[in-house]
């Protein structure tokens, strides 16, 4: 079965905790501090597979976490990184944080490899905390915690123009005739169930990539209503196809699918139903002489309203050239650029913690901050980048710890210390 959609839980390694250790040799009774680095944790990595054309592999097993870094060792001895996690899946694959429902990555186009969940930095062993007043510190920093999200994968399929319509209108043959793609075709009334891509080639003129769109649902001919599983596919389209049944020969009147079809579209996406459109009048070859010809009444209801109508037969290939011709004229004039969706979730920044207790103390004239919060802080940080220092800052205001300390008297230009930091205080 085509599975285009998953729900995953994925873990990043922790980082690696740093050693306290001391070095101790024959006639060096009081070595200084060797405790090495850990190691950093396995990085979570979404890759694009060409040979991917569904999700079905996250279908079964839905846990996927990188490995820890190795805590650091005695005599400076770093611990190991942890291999990253490579979760290969098809182009088209959007990542989405599942309870918001915003865009982690979207794994189309040039973006082929992306690192959803970085692995935790390793922490520092005591060897790095010596100063000329503390010169045996017993302390090392803890590795920087793994990041863990539930993500919602969606595939939605990449093609320049999306067929659309009822049923049994034709569009698998339509799809058959004038692509490479071999779709099943069948006089059914369910609706195709996983979108058949086709390359257009014209020769003369710049072909495109077709998507026989997953439209309606068993029971349409009763009047449901087009699946939400089934639109995303058309969500990376730049314009629309539009098939009816012109002879209606399977007793609907094809002006009222067209409206119906794009009341579904204007009600899951109003930009989409925007979009342009022509409609493919099909099954030309079976309206009979004498009635009152279908193809003017789409003409006429339609095409003053910018819609272009193409009589065809996908059965004898009637009409076809004129309409291929036609669309690739009107993609030429569209946007180049692919449909792809801006990331709007960003791990790093929403999976801090910053809710865990610390203590402030005053220790002849040093204030002492310490806790499990601070540990944690210190280990996502890079107080040596201009960003990391504003982060920084910003940590201190919002959990109240410059309140506390100015709570316990300290004054500008006296001594913070954080575990293995220390700095002057100024407001």
């Amino acid at each position: 079965m085509f599975a285009d959609r998953a729900k995953i839980f994925i873990r990043s390694g922790k980082g690696g905790d740093g050693h306290v250790s001391f070095r101790r040799e024959l006639y060096v009774p009081n070595g200084g501090p060797d405790g090495g680095d850990g190691g950093r944790g396995g990085d979570v990595i979404f890759e694009v597979d060409k040979g991917l054309n569904t999700l079905q592999d996250y279908r079964h097993k839905r846990k996927f976490a990188a490995k820890d870094g190795e805590p650091g060792g005695k005599r400076r001895c770093h611990g190991a990184d942890a291999d990253d996690i490579v979760l290969k899946v098809p182009e088209g694959t959007v990542i989405k944080e599942a309870e918001s429902d915003k865009v982690i990555a979207d794994m189309s186009g040039e973006n082929s490899r992306q690192v959803i969940l970085k692995g935790g930095r390793g922490g520092l062993g005591n060897q790095h905390f010596a100063t000329a007043t503390m010169q045996i510190p017993k302390y090392a920093q803890p590795g920087q915690p793994s990041q863990e999200l539930w993500v919602k994968l969606e595939l939605k399929v990449i093609a320049d123009v999306g067929l659309i319509g009822f049923p049994n209108v034709g569009k698998s043959t339509f799809l058959s005739r004038v692509t490479n793609a071999q779709p099943k075709i069948a006089n059914y009334h369910f609706t195709t169930l996983n979108p058949n891509l086709g390359v257009v080639d014209l020769g003369d003129a710049k072909g495109f990539v077709i998507a026989d769109i997953p439209g309606l649902i068993e029971g349409a001919s009763e009047g449901v209503g087009l699946g939400h599983e089934f639109l995303r596919h058309i969500e990376r389209t730049k314009m629309m196809i539009h098939v009816v049944d012109a002879a209606g020969s399977e007793g609907r009147d094809p002006v009222e699918d067209v409206y119906k079809i794009n009341q579904e579209l204007e009600a899951y996406n109003p930009e989409i139903a925007s979009r342009p459109q022509v409609i493919a009048a099909n099954k030309t070859d079976l309206i009979y002489e004498g009635d009152e010809n279908p193809v003017d009444r789409l003409k006429k209801e339609f095409e003053p309203k910018g819609i272009k109508v193409f009589p065809i037969s996908g059965v004898s290939g009637r009409g076809m050239k004129e309409l291929l011709y036609y669309v690739s004229e009107q993609l030429s004039n569209l946007n180049q650029e692919p449909v792809t969706f801006e990331q709007e979730y960003f791990p790093e920044d929403e999976l801090i913690y910053i809710d865990l207790p610390f203590t402030v103390e005053k220790e002849k004239d040093v204030y002492v901050v310490e806790g499990p919060k601070i540990e944690k802080m210190l280990g996502y940080t890079n107080l040596d980048s201009e960003k990391g220092f504003a982060f920084f800052q910003k940590f201190l205001k919002d959990t109240g710890i410059l309140d506390e300390l100015e709570a316990a008297g300290i004054q500008e230009g006296d001594t913070v210390r954080m575990y293995g930091l220390q700095f002057d205080y100024y407001k």
